[in-house]
């Protein structure tokens, strides 16, 4: 038996489990199993691989950085993020991967258009880093914008014609939005945004946040989280099975 999982805590609900268990099932993937590890703390985190059946993990809130102490290897994608979602044993050694950065990537590619070449990011959380690693991947300015300035992070009030005009991808890694309050939205001027913008929004509930609707509305490409949130769980298994 070849056995997988998700650590975090707590794991009311966990979309991986429900994802794999699908996905066993419907690609008649024989002689594996995907469990849950509640673990109260990180310090627990060794004695599951005692199970020699574990070959590799998910990881989510609050362990994305803690658990990096404990891996062998990071990629190189991982280190610079730092954060880790994505942990597989071979040959008795631990890599940290993040396929935050894979999933995001995979689902705006295909948007993307030439006259997009610079990028507002909207929060400044572990979101935000994986979705500025990507950006520089490509070659995308951007701008980082929060509630907050800091010494890379912009304030909205900067946020005015011209910018917009300009940043023609704006991404919301905030949770601004989320369900239950969809009445929410990141203050940005909406009245500037043009069929040229591209508007991604990392949540992916409700399918359709007043972000994405308010983008719609002028005509922008919109699209929600829910493909990365799947594409991200493809790319562990691809990391399991590399």
């Amino acid at each position: 038996m070849r056995l997988f999982g998700l650590i975090g805590y707590p794991l009311s609900h966990s979309f991986s489990k429900g994802f794999f268990a699908e996905k066993f099932q419907r690609e008649h993937i024989g002689g594996c199993r995907y469990d849950n590890y509640p673990i109260p703390a990180i310090d627990a985190f060794p004695a599951l691989w005692e199970e020699p059946e574990l070959e590799g993990l998910n990881v989510t809130i609050p362990y994305k950085q803690a658990v990096m102490p404990y891996l062998d290897e990071l990629s190189p994608a991982a280190e610079a993020i730092g954060a880790v979602n994505c942990i597989h044993r071979k040959d008795g050694k631990l890599t940290g991967y993040n396929t935050d950065v894979i999933g995001f990537g995979r689902s705006i590619s295909a948007l993307m258009q030439p006259h997009h070449t610079k990028a507002l990011v909207l929060g400044t959380g572990g979101a935000a880093k994986a979705v500025k690693y990507f950006l520089r991947e490509r070659g995308i300015r951007y701008l980082e914008v929060s509630r907050k300035a800091g010494d890379e992070c912009f304030p909205y009030s900067v946020i005015d014609a011209s910018v917009m005009a300009s940043h023609t991808i704006i991404i919301n890694t905030t949770p601004l939005g989320m369900y239950p309050n969809v009445d929410d939205a990141p203050p940005i001027p909406y009245e500037f945004i043009t069929p040229q913008h591209l508007l991604y929004d990392l949540i992916y509930n409700p399918a359709e946040t007043l972000f994405m609707k308010k983008g719609a509305e002028h005509g922008a490409v919109v699209k929600n989280g829910h493909e990365m949130l799947i594409l991200q769980a493809e790319a562990s298994w691809e990391i399991w099975n590399g």
